[in-house]
Formats: structure tokens, sequence, C-alpha cells
């Protein structure tokens, strides 16, 4: 007979990093009041947009000389902007220790800049003390698939030459970000709000602005990159004035998960993951076989807290995310493909701690269970 279940299953098992579980409370009836079917230029449209540009600035504590604004291709797509319109000014420092920041590196090539590229293995961060502040920085603050973050922004001087661009996809909403030391922050709301995907969000300093506006890229752009017209921003991309055309259902969608937050509140926010990611490292405290990817205990992700099996067979992980799933334990928590077999346990603001708490008995069941059948 094997290893007796848990009494307790989570109240909700959706602990995928992405998309990622719905805030709580949510039904489809709260996005009832979406102006679908009408004109993303009509003045509700624009609306709503604004909306929602202005309530994500004043929950991220965005300063008031900043712009934010909405763009298409979810995070990816707001990064990728970032990188073709700003970067050739000078020299660039590429910050890889994960899969996305990986792929970043391969686009510097492919636009063919003057780089060094500092890289780190899974579960570490490159020399942070290393870094030429002359050159331009490009780093993800939370690695989505290794679960390391940067601890803070003090490693940012302030009298930098060259711009940073942040990808927070991870980070933004639920872990504390120095906006003065990002000159360029993307993210996508499918991440800490729960909201749906294909929507990004690129926010710009000052700097950024300038460089815009000052830089000519050796590049054509594609019209969904340009956010200059004649040598001056376009203006009305953070004014709800998007690119191309938004889905008006997932803008209302992200008004309901803005109004959930702000309830919450942004400290509010960043406790719930803070209380969830405890539940996973005080479990991995007390049990030998299983440990938190990231070797130093301050760069720990609180949001995708990704997990390594000490010594156990190849497939091992595999299996068991597999059995949480088939038990409706847990979906979706195998670790990212490019990443080392593991476990990865979403734990933004959206997912209830006390549901990170009950999954982890399952995943030791899970644990003993394929070991018994190995």
């Amino acid at each position: 007979m094997g290893p007796t279940q848990p009494a307790v299953r989570p109240g909700d098992a959706r602990f995928s990093s992405g998309p990622c579980k719905k805030h709580p409370g949510f039904t489809l009836d709260t996005l009832s009041d979406a102006p679908l079917g009408r004109s993303h230029r009509a003045a509700v449209g624009k609306a709503r947009l604004r909306d929602a540009i202005d309530r994500m600035a004043a929950l991220l504590g965005i300063p008031d000389d900043y712009r934010l604004g909405i763009v298409p291709a979810s995070d990816t797509g707001a990064y990728e902007m970032a990188m073709w319109t700003m970067l050739g000014a000078r020299p660039v420092t590429m910050l890889a220790w994960e899969s996305f920041g990986k792929g970043w590196v391969t686009d510097a090539k492919l636009l063919d800049l003057d780089m060094v590229d500092l890289q780190a293995p899974y579960g570490r961060l490159p020399n942070l003390t290393s870094i030429d502040w002359d050159t331009d920085v490009c780093f993800t603050w939370n690695g989505t698939t290794s679960g390391v973050r940067v601890p803070d922004g003090d490693w940012i001087p302030a009298d930098r030459a060259g711009l940073t661009l942040c990808d927070a996809t991870s980070a933004a909403f639920v872990m504390p970000l120095p906006w003065g030391k990002l000159d360029v922050a993307t993210f996508s709301w499918q991440k800490a709000l729960g909201g749906e995907g294909a929507h990004g969000v690129v926010v710009l300093s000052p700097r950024a602005v300038e460089r815009l506006e000052s830089y000519t890229p050796p590049r054509p752009l594609p019209k969904i990159f340009r956010l200059t017209k004649a040598a001056a921003l376009i203006d009305g991309i953070f004014r709800g004035e998007t690119i191309n055309t938004p889905s008006m259902l997932c803008v209302e969608d992200c008004l309901s998960a803005l109004t959930w937050a702000e309830g919450v509140g942004r400290d509010g926010l960043v406790a719930r993951c803070d209380v969830s990611a405890r539940h996973i490292w005080d479990f991995c405290d007390r049990h030998d076989w299983i440990a938190n990817l990231a070797d130093d205990p301050a760069t720990r992700s609180t949001t995708s807290v990704c997990l390594k099996l000490v010594g156990a067979p190849e497939g091992l992980a595999k299996r068991m995310a597999k059995r949480l799933e088939a038990e409706g334990v847990a979906f979706d928590i195998a670790s990212y493909r490019d990443a080392p077999e593991g476990l990865r346990i979403w734990c933004g603001a959206t997912v209830e701690p006390d549901d990170v708490a009950a999954l982890m008995p399952w995943v030791e069941w899970a644990y003993q269970s394929e070991l018994a059948t190995a």
C-alpha cells in the first residue's frame, strides 16, 4: 500500500507561472461591462485604456515624470520594443541567468550590438560588481524560469551613463522596484495580476524618453515597435491610444484585477507572496530531498519558486507533477522546459497562501509515491 494522501487539498489547484491564477473573487460577470464591439478609438475604449494605465501607474508607485503605456505582444513584445528602439547608441551589457534573459542575449546578437555577455547558470546571479555602467544594461528582475531574482537595486548606481532595461514581468506589483534605478521596465498583467495574456506594458523614465527622441537606430522598425514620430515620443500611446487593436475584454479583465489589487494594497500584494514563498522554504528546510534552486537565500524568488530534487532519479519531478495534476491538486508545476528538472510553484499575489501551505504535504506524498513505484 502506498503513502497515505493528505487530508486537506488546496482550495484551488492553479499554480501555473503564466497565465496565472485569476484574482480571488473573479467571475466572468465582473467583465459584463466591457465595451465589446466598440472601437478602442471611441471615447469609451480610450477611457478604459487610460483608466488601466493610470491605475497601474498609481498602484506601482510610478514617478510622475515617467510614462506607462500598453503595447502589443505581452512582456516579450514590450521588451523587444525597448531593445529595438533604444539599443545601439552605446555598448550594452546583457545579464542572463535563466531562459528569458538568455533569449534577450540572442536578440542582442541578432541586432549586431557591441555587447558584453555576463551569464550565470541556473540558481545563481552573474557578478553584478563587474558591470561597466557606461554601457546600457539589460536584465530580468526576477528569473521566472530559475526562481532567482536580484535582491534589490543597490547594485545599480544613480549616476550611471547608460540606460537600464529591466524585464520586470514576474516582479511588477509583487516585489518592491526602485523606479529611480530603472529607465525601462516591461511586464505583462497576466503574471502578478492574473490577467489575460497578449498585452504588454512599458514604463519609461525621462532618460529613456530622451534616448528615444535623440537616437535613430540603424535598423528598420516594425510598426508595432515604433514609439516616436518625427523624433518625438508618440504621447498618445501613454494616454490609451494603443499602437494596434487591443482586446477590450482583456482590458476589462485587467481593470477587475486592479480593483482587487487596490483593495489589498501594494504592500499587501508583496506580503501575500512572501507568506506563500515562506511556506515552501520552510518545507524545504524540514526535508533533505528537496531544495530551492536559488543558491543564495537573498536571491530566492517569492513568486516563481523553483525547486530541485536532491539525489532523485531522472524524470522523478516530471512524474510527480503529472501525479499531482491527475489528483487535481496542482496544475502546471513542472519546471520550465529549458530549466533543470524540478518543480516550479507560482506564489504570486492572486494565489492564496493557505493553498500553498496545503499543497506542500501533497508534494511529499507525490515524492514518496513515485519513489515507491520507481
